[in-house]
C-alpha cells in the first residue's frame, strides 16, 4: 500500500499518516469503494489485552511490520490462525488513537495481535510469515511509509517466543543483503486500534501491500 502522496519541506516524504494528524484526523480515511465520503467512521475500540490474557487452548504473538492493514491481511491467511487485531504496541502514552501514534511522540508502533492455535500452527511459522512479508533491515520504515511506528518488532508473550524470535534474527539474515533491524523485545499491553482500522483490506480490497520476499 503506498499512503505517501506528498513532502515536506526539504524533500521527506509524508505518509498518509502523518497528512492525517496535520489535516484533521480519521475523516480523511472516508473515501472507500463501499462508503460515502461524508460519512462517520467507527472510531470505538476494543478493551487493551495485556501479554498473559490469552484464550484457552489458544496462545498469542504480536508483531510489527509497516502498515497494519497489509499485517493483518498476511496474517489472516496463514492456516491456524483464528484471529488478527490491529493496534498499537511499545509505547508510553496509554490508550493512544491513531493520530497521536502517527505524530510519533507515543513510541507505539503499528501492530498486530495474532491469535492462533498451536496445534495447527507453531510460532516458527507465524516469524516465518513475518520475515517474508516485510523488509526488515529498513530501521523505521516500509516502503514508502516512514516513522517510528513502521519499524520491524517482535513483542515476544513468553521466554520461548522470545528464544525463538532472537534466534530467527540469524536464521534469516541470509535472506536479506542489509543487516536486519528488527527489535525482539517483551510483550506490553496492546491498545486495539479504531474499529475502522479492524479488517481494513478485507472490507475495501485496499491496503494489501505485503508482497513476499521469497
Amino acid at each position: 500500500m503506498n499512503k505517501q502522496s506528498g513532502r515536506a519541506p526539504g524533500g521527506l516524504r509524508l505518509d498518509a499518516c502523518t497528512r492525517i494528524a496535520q489535516r484533521g484526523g480519521p475523516a480523511l480515511l472516508r473515501r472507500s469503494p463501499s462508503r460515502p465520503f461524508d460519512t462517520p467512521l467507527d472510531t470505538t475500540r476494543a478493551a487493551p489485552v495485556e501479554p498473559g490474557a490469552v484464550p484457552d487452548g489458544l496462545a498469542r504473538a504480536s508483531f510489527a511490520a509497516g502498515c497494519f492493514w497489509g499485517v493483518e491481511d498476511f496474517f489472516r491467511a496463514v492456516d491456524g490462525v483464528v484471529d488478527v487485531m490491529v493496534g498499537y504496541e511499545g509505547g508510553e502514552t496509554l490508550a493512544p488513537t491513531y493520530e497521536q501514534v502517527c505524530s510519533g511522540h507515543t513510541g507505539h508502533a503499528e501492530t498486530v495481535l495474532v491469535t492462533y492455535d498451536p496445534r495447527r500452527v507453531e510460532y516458527a511459522t507465524l516469524l516465518e510469515a513475518f520475515f517474508r512479508h516485510h523488509d526488515p533491515t529498513t530501521p523505521n520504515r516500509q516502503g514508502p511509509d516512514i516513522g517510528t511506528q513502521y519499524r520491524s518488532v517482535v513483542f515476544a508473550h513468553d521466554d520461548e517466543q522470545l528464544r525463538q524470535a532472537t534466534e530467527a534474527l540469524d536464521a534469516y539474515q541470509a535472506r536479506f543483503r542489509r543487516p536486519i533491524v528488527t527489535e525482539v523485545v517483551r510483550a506490553a499491553t496492546f491498545w486495539p486500534a479504531e474499529a475502522y482500522h479492524q479488517g481494513f483490506t478485507a472490507r475495501t480490497g485496499r491496503g494489501s501491500c505485503h508482497v513476499a520476499n521469497w
